[in-house]
C-alpha cells in the first residue's frame, strides 16, 4: 500500500456498492460484464487507444509527439492505456507519477484504472522509438547480448529482474520482447531481437515472457506484447518500415513460415498480447497491406490458426499523420494510403485489432460506431479483452504503488550486479592474435592485457581505464590501444530517422584508416558496439585483437580484456564478409551471406 496519505485512492469513487465490478469475490468473467454493461460507447472506445505519454506534469502538452495533456486524454477522451516515454533519476519519482496519474484516472466517472506500458527499458539503446536507456533500472546488454550468452536461465533470470523493477513503478505491460529474425543484416530492429536463429529465438523468447509474466499470471505479473507479428525481418534491402521507403517485405526464398516459429514458442509460453508488424508482405499468399490492415494474418493466421484470443495492439501511428521532434511522419497506413483515417480504422478493426498503438483519436471510433460501420457487438469483443486484461493484472484491486519500496528495489545492488555480469559475459571476441614476447618464451596472444599495462584508449573514460593501467595520451607510449566503436550506419535526412541505423554496413574509409594508424604503432584491441553487423574484414587485417559488444560499460569491457571476468559471447547472427555479399543474400533466409568473416556461434574463449 501506498505509505503516503495523498496516494490514498477516494473512498466514495472506490465502494463496491457505487461499483458492483469491484467485487473481488465475483468472477472476472463477471466483472468485466457489469462494467461492459456501464459504459458509453465513448468510455469503451477510450481503452481501445494506446498511445505515448512522457513522464511530465499530467496538466503538461506533449509538445515532442504532439499530443495533449494526461489529464485530457484520461478525463476527456477516457483513454486508460499509455506508453512512458521518458524516465526519472530514481524508482520513486517514478511510482509517485504513476500514482498521481491513477488518482486522475479514478476521479474519472467509472474509475477505469490506467495500465502504463513500456519499450524496453534495461539497456543501452538511445532510440526513443525503440528503446529505453536504463536510468535507474539495472543495467543489461541488448536482446542481442542475451542471445549471445545462449542461457535461458538467464534470460529467465533477466526478465524476473525486470517484472520486479517495473511493477515496482507501476509497468504492467511490457511491449516485448521482440522475435523477429534478423534475417537481413541491414535492417535497423536487430538490437532488440535474439538474433538469427528461430530455434534459438523461440528457447530464448520463451523463457523471456515467462519471467516477466511469473508462474502465473495476476497481480504481480507484467504482461508480454511479443512481437512483430509474422516476423519483422525480410526488409526489402534492410530498411524500415517506420517509413515509406521501407514498407515492403518479401520473401524471395520462400521463408514466410521459418518467421512464424519464435511466435510458436511465445504462444506456448502464454505470451497475453501481441503486436503487429507495420510491414506489408509482397508476393505471398496473403494481403498486399500492412499487417496491422491484413485480415488474412490477423484474423486468418493469428486468431483462427493459432488460436489466439489475447490482446492485439497495432504498432504506432497506423491512423493519423504525426509530427515527431518537428519532423513530418506520415502514418504507417502501407497498402491503404488511399483510405480517409476513419476508413483505415474500420479496415483495422475489420482486420482483428483491439487497440491503436500511438493514437489518441478516439473521436474517430466513437463517429464509427455512431454510424453503424463499427458495431457495438464487435467493439465489445475488443473492450472484454482489454478490461479482462485489467482486472487479472489486479489493477481494480490495487492500482497504487509503494513509493518507498519502488526506491528500494529499482537498481537495487543485486540487479545491479546480475546485469554488469551479464554484459562481461555477452562480450564475444572474434580474433586473438598472438605477439613476440621481449622474454623469448613462446608468443603470446594479445588478450588477456596484462594488468598496470600502459594503456592508450579512446572511446573509453579515462578514469575508468586508470583502474586498469597507466592510461597515456598517445598510441607511441603504450603497450595496448584499446579503440571502442559503433557499428556503421548512413545518416538519413531527419532526426526521427536516425534514431534506426539502417543503410551500408561498411566502415568509412577515415575510421578504417585510423584504426590501421594506431595499430601501425601498438597493438591495438577494437571494441565494436554491434546493433547490426557491422563489416569487420577491414579492422580484422589491422588489429591484434577484434570484440563485439551488445551493449556494454567501460568497465565490463575492460575485465574481459584484462582477463578479470570470463568472454562467453558466442555470434547470435553471421557476420558478413562485404557489402556484395550481403546485397546479394535473400531477406527472409537465415545464414544466406556468402562466406561470412565469422560465422553464427564463432566466439573465443578468453
Amino acid at each position: 500500500m501506498p505509505t503516503t496519505t495523498d496516494q490514498s485512492n477516494p473512498p466514495a469513487a472506490r465502494t463496491e456498492h457505487a461499483r458492483p465490478w469491484l467485487d473481488r469475490s465475483l468472477p472476472i468473467s463477471d466483472r468485466v460484464e457489469l462494467l461492459l454493461n456501464e459504459m458509453t460507447v465513448a468510455e469503451k472506445a477510450g481503452l481501445c487507444f494506446h498511445t505515448v505519454l512522457p513522464l511530465v506534469d499530467l496538466d503538461a502538452d506533449n509538445s515532442a509527439f504532439s499530443l495533449p495533456s494526461a489529464r485530457e486524454l484520461v478525463v476527456d477522451r477516457g483513454m486508460t492505456h499509455f506508453n512512458l516515454l521518458g524516465g526519472a533519476p530514481t524508482g520513486r519519482d517514478i511510482a509517485a507519477w504513476h500514482n498521481r496519474l491513477q488518482r486522475l484516472a479514478a476521479s474519472t466517472r467509472l474509475g477505469i484504472p490506467v495500465t502504463l506500458s513500456t519499450d524496453p527499458r534495461h539497456s543501452f539503446s538511445d532510440n526513443p522509438g525503440a528503446a529505453i536507456m536504463a536510468g535507474p533500472f539495472s543495467q543489461w546488454p541488448e536482446t542481442l547480448g542475451l542471445a549471445a550468452i545462449r542461457d535461458e536461465q538467464l534470460v529467465e533470470r533477466f526478465a524476473d529482474i525486470a517484472r520486479q523493477e517495473y511493477t515496482a513503478v507501476g509497468l504492467r505491460v511490457a511491449l516485448h520482447p521482440q522475435v523477429d529474425l534478423a534475417t537481413e543484416p541491414r535492417w535497423a530492429r536487430q538490437n532488440a531481437t535474439f538474433g538469427e536463429d528461430a530455434e534459438l529465438t523461440g528457447r530464448l523468447g520463451a523463457a523471456y515472457i515467462r519471467g516477466f509474466q511469473g508462474e502465473s499470471f495476476g497481480a504481480g505479473s507484467v504482461a508480454t506484447m511479443t512481437k512483430h507479428f509474422p516476423g519483422g525481418g525480410p526488409q526489402k534491402d534492410g530498411e524500415d518500415p517506420h517509413f515509406a521507403y521501407g514498407r515492403e517485405q518479401v520473401y524471395p526464398g520462400g521463408e514466410f513460415e521459418l518467421h512464424l516459429k519464435p511466435f510458436e514458442a511465445a504462444f506456448e509460453a502464454g505470451t497475453r498480447q501481441v503486436m503487429p508488424y507495420y510491414g506489408m508482405p509482397v508476393g505471398t499468399e496473403y494481403e498486399e497491406v500492412g499487417f496491422g490492415f491484413n485480415r488474412s494474418v490477423i484474423t486468418g493466421l493469428l486468431r483462427e490458426r493459432y488460436g489466439f484470443d489475447g490482446v492485439v495492439c497495432t504498432d504506432w501511428g497506423l491512423i493519423s499523420d504525426a509530427e515527431i521532434f518537428g519532423d513530418p511522419l506520415p502514418a504507417k497506413a502501407w497498402g491503404v494510403e488511399h483510405l480517409t483515417a476513419s476508413e483505415r480504422m474500420r479496415t483495422a478493426i475489420e482486420a482483428g485489432v483491439d487497440q491503436f498503438g500511438g493514437e489518441a483519436c478516439t473521436d474517430i471510433l466513437v463517429g464509427l460506431v455512431e454510424t453503424g460501420e463499427v458495431s457495438v457487438e464487435r467493439l465489445d469483443v475488443s473492450v472484454r479483452r482489454l478490461l479482462r486484461e485489467k482486472f487479472e493484472l489486479g489493477l481494480f484491486d490495487d492500482p497504487y504503488v509503494d513509493e518507498d519500496a519502488a526506491d528500494e528495489l529499482v537498481g537495487r545492488a543485486d540487479f545491479r550486479a546480475a546485469g554488469e555480469a551479464a554484459q562481461r559475459a555477452a562480450i564475444t571476441v572474434l580474433t586473438n592474435r598472438t605477439r613476440d614476447r621481449a622474454d623469448g618464451d613462446a608468443d603470446a596472444p594479445i588478450l588477456p592485457v596484462p594488468r598496470g599495462a600502459r594503456l592508450y584508449v579512446e572511446g573509453i573514460d579515462a578514469d575508468v581505464a586508470a583502474g586498469y593501467g597507466e592510461v597515456v595520451s598517445s598510441p607511441a607510449e603504450a603497450d595496448v590501444a584499446i579503440l571502442r566503436l559503433r557499428a556503421p550506419f548512413e545518416e538519413r535526412a531527419t532526426v526521427f530517422e536516425n534514431f534506426f541505423h539502417a543503410g551500408s554496413l561498411e566502415f568509412p574509409a577515415y575510421e578504417i584508416d585510423h584504426v590501421r594508424e594506431v595499430a601501425e604503432q601498438v597493438p591495438t584491441v577494437v571494441d565494436v558496439y554491434a546493433d547490426r553487423p557491422a563489416i569487420l574484414e577491414p579492422l580484422v587485417a589491422s588489429a591484434a585483437a577484434v570484440t563485439v559488444n551488445w551493449g556494454a560499460g567501460a568497465a565490463a569491457l575492460l575485465d574481459v580484456v584484462t582477463g578479470a571476468s570470463r568472454s562467453e559471447g558466442r555470434l547470435p547472427f553471421d557476420l558478413p564478409r562485404s557489402m556484395a555479399a550481403v546485397e546479394a543474400s535473400r531477406p527472409d533466409v537465415p545464414f544466406d551471406t556468402a562466406d561470412p568473416l565469422f560465422a553464427f556461434g564463432h566466439g573465443l574463449a578468453v
